[in-house]
């Protein structure tokens, strides 16, 4: 009986030990609907405030924040540097995070093709591709640039006639969308063009004289086309999107330039982020993009909705990483 007994308290005080392993064992097994995620999530937008980078994870911070799916706190902060290459160096030394979120766009498939980074999205965890925006050329409002034709008749006599920027490194996707569409006018000489890379907002440098030509995109400069201190010259979607004043800027194609490039945006974690953080955002963001409030931010900033989650992002990924190689080939660049 004292056997019996004795056997019955040791169990019991083992009892504690075992439900706190198997509380572990749950949450390192992809099971952390309770205790993930906990503390602050860490945003990272690669580049100085007001670009598109900027845009888009803040919004995302937001419409989680007001729709309740996620309620810790989500602050941002800018990573600028090299046109986002600095902060997937850095992402590198943060193996195995659950906290870091950071937005990338055609560029995380530029880097390496480029040789801007040793790195590109195979060292990453793509989370959700959740937008596409259109590139877009401007110019300051006074300028004598009337249309995307006059800057290309300006280039294929001279160049060197028009300084164009960015706030992408050269060789990726500020300069590669003007070069491409530069390339389908008939501009021979692209790699004469001048381009210069800014790590913060280019529209500054334009409206300042500074360059002649700003290459970005449409979401992140329609305020300053709306307030009449920068003019759009065309942006390379298939169509005329949006309303109002928007709906007013031409095509390439509509100029004769048979060309389109569309500027997406997703979601990446840390390398080797693990399986139940990665579980909780693919469902999480699942869910955002059915929501009235991520649509409403869709129709405001002119966005189309071209959500895909992990797996199908990561086919997207690769297949397009083959399109831009073959596009940095033959315009020269690689």
């Amino acid at each position: 009986m004292k056997k019996v007994l004795l056997a019955m308290l040791v169990a019991l005080m083992l009892m504690p030990i075992a439900l706190f392993a198997n509380g572990d064992a749950e949450a390192s097994g992809g099971q952390a609907t309770v205790n993930y995620p906990k503390g602050n999530m860490d945003f990272v937008a690669p580049a100085g405030a007001g670009g598109g980078w900027d845009l888009t994870i803040r919004t995302v911070g937001k419409v989680l924040a007001d729709t309740k799916l996620v309620t810790v706190p989500m602050p941002v902060r800018n990573a600028p540097g090299a046109g986002g290459a600095v902060h997937l160096g850095t992402l590198q030394t943060k193996k195995n995070d659950d906290k870091t979120i950071t937005v990338y766009s055609p560029p995380i498939l530029f880097f390496n093709l480029n040789g801007t980074s040793p790195y590109g999205f195979r060292n990453t965890t793509p989370l959700a591709r959740l937008i596409a925006d259109y590139a877009a050329f401007v110019v300051k409002a006074d300028s004598p640039y009337e249309t995307i034709n006059d800057v290309m008749e300006a280039l294929k006599k001279d160049p060197k006639a028009v300084k164009i920027g960015g706030t992408s490194a050269a060789g990726s996707m500020d300069h590669v969308q003007f070069l491409i569409v530069a390339s389908a006018a008939g501009v021979d000489d692209l790699d004469k063009i001048d381009y210069v890379a800014f790590d913060d907002d280019g529209a500054t440098q334009v409206m300042g004289g500074h360059i002649d030509l700003f290459s970005t995109s449409l979401a992140d400069v329609m305020g300053l086309i709306e307030s009449g201190d920068l003019k759009c010259l065309a942006q390379t979607s298939d169509h005329r999107i949006g309303t109002g004043l928007k709906a007013e800027i031409p095509t390439c194609i509509e100029m004769g330039i048979d060309v389109t490039f569309q500027n997406w945006r997703g979601l990446f974690g840390a390398p080797g982020m693990p399986e139940y953080a990665q579980t909780y955002w693919r469902e999480t963001l699942a869910k955002m993009v059915k929501t009235p409030e991520w649509k409403e931010v869709l129709a405001r900033y002119g966005w189309d909705d071209v959500y895909q989650d992990a797996p199908e992002f990561n086919t997207f990924l690769v297949e397009t990483e083959a399109q831009y190689k073959k596009i940095l080939t033959e315009i020269g660049v690689i």
